[in-house]
Order: C-alpha cells, then sequence, then structure tokens
C-alpha cells in the first residue's frame, strides 16, 4: 500500500506484523505462497556482545583511521555473509598478537628453560616425523614402480608454494597450552611479590609486568567503537543525522529521544568526503534499519556490517533515555538466502511468527527452517494471533472527503469485490490499526 503518512506508533504496529516500508511504499509478503519467505528479525541490543568477526571490522575501522593502513585482503568486494573462516583468522589473529607482546627477556630462567626445553623437544619431533616421512615416501615409491594396487596407499604430497607455515610468524600452539600460559600470567600479575599461597613451593617466576588494576571484562561494543584515537590520526570520521523524507510523522515528546521519532539519514563523513548513508526508523519500541548505501572505493572496510554495528550502539545510547526503546529492527531474514542469512549472527535475536506474530529466539527457529521454508514458529497450536481484525466494520474509511467506519462506507458500495479487498486489508494490519488508520477509497 502506498503510506502517504503514518505516525510512528502505527509504524511500529505495523512491523510487527510483518509489513517493512521502502520509502512511502509499504509491503507485506504474504509468506505461505512467497518462494522466498521473509521473516521479520530483530536484535537485542542490551545483550548484544560482537562476535570475533565483528570485532575483527571494527579494529579494522580503528587501524585504518590511526594509521591508514589497509589490511591484506580486504581490498574486494564486502561479503554480505561473514564465514566461519574470517572468525578462524581473527582467532589466530589474537593469539599472533598475544605471542607477540610476550617480552621472553623478561621471563625468569627457570621459564625460558622450561620454554627452550619445550621447543627443542618439538624440533627433535619435528625432525624425526621428517625422516619418517621421507622413509614412508620412498616405500611409496617402490610400491607403485613394483605394479601392486595402490587405491589403499595413501600419498603425503608436499605441500604447494605459498600453502606452507609462515615463518616469520610464532609456531601455532594447542589452545590448552595458550590458556595456561594465560593463567599462569594472570596469577604472576595478581602477586607480583609471590606471596600467595603455595605459590613460591610451585617454583612459579616472579610478576612480568607491573601490578595493574583487574580487568576480566571484554571490551564492550562502544569501547570498541569509540576508541580514541591519537591526535596524528590518518583520518577522521565524522557520524552525523538529518531528517529525511518518508511517510513517518515526526514526534517530540517530552519521554522520548532528544532527536525525536521518525526517518533519519546517518551520514558517515571520512575526512569530509560523504562515504556512506544509513536510512533510519526511530519508532517507539526500536530502531528500524531500512538501507544503506556506500561508496564502493571503501568497501574493503565492510562498511555494512560496520554500520549495523554503529546503529545497534545508537540504540542503547537512546535506550539510556528512553527505556521502552530497547529493539534493533534489521528488516527480513530469509533462510534460504545466503546473501540474507547474515543478519542472524547479531545475536541475540528473534525472528516474528508469521500465524501469531509473537517473537520466537532465532535458535529456535532454525531446526524448523532447515527442514521447511516456511514455518510457523509459535510451538503452541492453540495460540492465534491476538491481534487480528474483529470488527471489521469499526475499520477506518476516508471517502470523499470524510471520515466513515467500513460498516457505514460498505452500505453505498455495489461492486462485490470491494469487501474483499477491504477484508484484506483489515486482516493484515490487525484491529488496533484498522481502526486508527486512514483507509483511502476513491
Amino acid at each position: 500500500m502506498w503510506a502517504h503518512s503514518l505516525t510512528v506508533q502505527d509504524y511500529q504496529d505495523l512491523i510487527d506484523r510483518g509489513w517493512r516500508r521502502s520509502g512511502k511504499y509499504v509491503y507485506k509478503p504474504v509468506m505461505n505462497q512467497t518462494c522466498c519467505p521473509q521473516y521479520t528479525i530483530r536484535c537485542r541490543p542490551l545483550q548484544f556482545q560482537p562476535s570475533k568477526s565483528h570485532k575483527k571490522v571494527l579494529k579494522k575501522m580503528l587501524k585504518f583511521l590511526a594509521k591508514g593502513e589497509i589490511s591484506k585482503g580486504n581490498c574486494g568486494d564486502e561479503p554480505m555473509d561473514s564465514t566461519v573462516e574470517d572468525a578462524v583468522a581473527g582467532d589466530f589473529a589474537l593469539i599472533n598478537k598475544l605471542d607477540i607482546k610476550c617480552d621472553l627477556k623478561t621471563l625468569s630462567d627457570d621459564l625460558k628453560e622450561s620454554l627452550e626445553n619445550e621447543e627443542m623437544k618439538k624440533e627433535k619431533n619435528s625432525k624425526k616425523e621428517e625422516s619418517n616421512e621421507s622413509i614412508h615416501s620412498q616405500a611409496i615409491e617402490e610400491k607403485l614402480g613394483s605394479g601392486e594396487p595402490s587405491h589403499s596407499i595413501k600419498v603425503h604430497t608436499v605441500p604447494k608454494p605459498g600453502k606452507g607455515a609462515d615463518l616469520s610468524k610464532p609456531p601455532c600452539r594447542k589452545a590448552k597450552e595458550i590458556r595456561k600460559e594465560r593463567k599462569r600470567l594472570k596469577l604472576m600479575q595478581q602477586n607480583p611479590a609471590g606471596e600467595h599461597e603455595g605459590f613460591q613451593a610451585q617454583g612459579q617466576p616472579p610478576s612480568l609486568f607491573p601490578p595493574k588494576a583487574k580487568s576480566n571484562q571484554p571490551k564492550s561494543l562502544e569501547d570498541l567503537i569509540f576508541e580514541s584515537l591519537p591526535e596524528n590520526a590518518s583520518h577522521k570520521l565524522e557520524f552525523t543525522r538529518f531528517l529525511c523524507s518518508s511517510p513517518l510523522e515526526a514526534e517530540y515528546p517530552p519521554n522520548g529521544p532528544e532527536c525525536g521519532y521518525g526517518s533519519f539519514h546517518q551520514q558517515y563523513w571520512l575526512d569530509g568526503k560523504i562515504i556512506a548513508v544509513g536510512v533510519i526508523d526511530i519508532l517507539p519500541y526500536c530502531v528500524s534499519s531500512v538501507y544503506l548505501y556506500y561508496d564502493p572505493d571503501y568497501s574493503f572496510l565492510s562498511l555494512g556490517v560496520y554500520s549495523a554495528l554503529r546503529e545497534i550502539a545508537f540504540t542503547r545510547q537512546l535506550q539510556e533515555k528512553t527505556s521502552q526503546l530497547c529493539y534493533y529492527y534489521m528488516g527480513f531474514y530469509i533462510h534460504s538466502c545466503p546473501k540474507m542469512k547474515y543478519k542472524g549472527q547479531y545475536r541475540p535475536s528473534d525472528l516474528l511468527c508469521p500465524e501469531t506474530y509473537v517473537w520466537i529466539p532465532i535458535e529456535q527457529c532454525l531446526p524448523s527452517l532447515e527442514n521447511s521454508k516456511y514455518c510457523r514458529f509459535n510451538q503452541d497450536p492453540e495460540a492465534v494471533d491476538e491481534g487480528r481484525s474483529k470488527e471489521p466494520d469499526r475499520l477506518q474509511v476516508f471517502h470523499k472527503k470524510a471520515i466513515m467506519p467500513y460498516g457505514v462506507y460498505k452500505k453505498s458500495q455495489k461492486d462485490p469485490s470491494e469487501e474483499a479487498a477491504v477484508l484484506q486489508y483489515a486482516s493484515l494490519v490487525g484491529q488496533a490499526c484498522a481502526e486508527r488508520m486512514l483507509l483511502f477509497r476513491s
């Protein structure tokens, strides 16, 4: 339908029934008939914790702003879907960073000796494996030359150039070893003089670093986004908001956010040049992301992911003053479309049941979506749509410059298809919106 004008409360109720807007065009997919069902998805920002791949994007942006550095392998187009490979790469990057920061010169002789012994053992084992490998490959060559069947033989090939270990980086270690070392470092930081009971008896070395305040909490989303930059930072990113054209009427209630409710352009300015624009709607209970467009020359900054994280942080900021505004709506989640599944990575999140219009945690929905594209997420078979149209005659109609209930309007209508269209509208918008909004009839 075309929305000439909408209150923010009406649109809030509409998107909670599966509607979305594109400009002034407001639409709702027919979920059980479309080839790709589109489920409304919302994130719960107050409980949101950025994943490793999200942190990677934020750190990449900070690195670019502070030093102008562009990470290798990030110059192509921005992928819509973060892969497991990205997350694993982020893990190893953090581990390598930890290893590099650990200054061996400050270790005690005991710890140095144990680490050296460990390295010597590894070298011996690796040499033994290499000799065994060469003997084994030689035996295989002899077998292959003898004409024996080779289907049961496992051939060990030499890695192709560029696929082997990067010798410039610290050797990979087991996660268990890394956890033990972290625990050991933590104990040493907490007990600089070795005063902990039984600490010196265990022969542990003194503290590696000067004692500092305990900080076991991981960095929050705000810490990562608003981390201070050096005075001589290479780039400056500015973030501004402007009202934009939309069917939503701007409202400024005293108990609402300072910027008011309505539609906004969030502009991203880099060194005085606009590089991205996010369109959002600020509604009574949520920030709704409409769309984002950006300069493709800056796709290496993963602006789609970055803007989503900024909008989540912005929702948390608004919630501090307006307590009921506590959700971030990301539009539609399409499980059968890889380019739309990425929205499910912003956790915790919920999907809207297309039949009862209640919110269900996405973890409970995914098993059903693996079996069928269209699903009723509400597992209660007796549950119904509580907001459904129960009294269609009370629906409000705007006809010939007059406002009237549908019960009055239909008495003057002779076209039988008119009633079917109006009743369908009532069922899709629900009773509350049908009584508040005016359906224009010519």
